[in-house]
């Protein structure tokens, strides 16, 4: 009961504070193994899997066009899709067919102007095998395959860009 509390207390004060997106993600000391796999869709309706990227430095991100802190943190993401072009950016649309269409993710993404690829996650895979509960979520892939960290919450620049030196150094 008391550890439920504590959970509850923490959500609220996630929730509260906007998602937290000031604070840093922390490398996970835990051995956390593979990565699970996944397969969603790129643009074009080809089947993509997460173990097509084996070798290259993943940053997977959860997101969907009705979520504001999606929206607020994707010009950080865009910026670093630019800077960082050594690591793979996997941003998975939770595409529902019903809130969350491919067509109206594709025009937010080409209406913003954002040059990052998106992949649609039409039968949940994704979301089913990383547990998301919540949006945005982004994980921190090495070039194993293993995930490093994870961040729940919006971040913004510096934290993407520390979750990206883990993954790269």
């Amino acid at each position: 009961m008391k550890r439920r509390l504590c959970l509850l207390l923490a959500i609220t004060l996630l929730l509260v504070s906007g998602g937290g997106c000031a604070s840093e993600p922390e490398k996970r000391t835990e051995d956390t193994g593979t990565a699970p796999d996944f397969t969603v869709l790129d643009g074009n309706g080809n089947e993509v899997q997460l173990s097509d990227f084996l070798g290259q430095p993943v940053v997977l991100n959860f997101w969907a066009t009705w979520c504001y802190y999606c929206k607020v943190e994707m010009p950080d993401f865009d910026r670093a899709y630019a800077e960082y072009p050594e690591v793979q950016f996997l941003m998975v649309n939770a595409t529902d067919g019903v809130e969350e269409t491919v067509e109206s993710a594709k025009k937010y993404v080409a209406d913003e102007g954002y040059a990052f690829d998106i992949f649609f996650d039409t039968a949940f895979d994704a979301i089913n095998a990383y547990g998301i509960s919540g949006f945005p979520t982004t994980f921190f892939i090495d070039a194993n395959g293993d995930v490093v960290t994870y961040r729940k919450g919006m971040i913004n620049y510096e934290t993407l860009v520390s979750g990206i030196g883990m993954i790269t150094e």
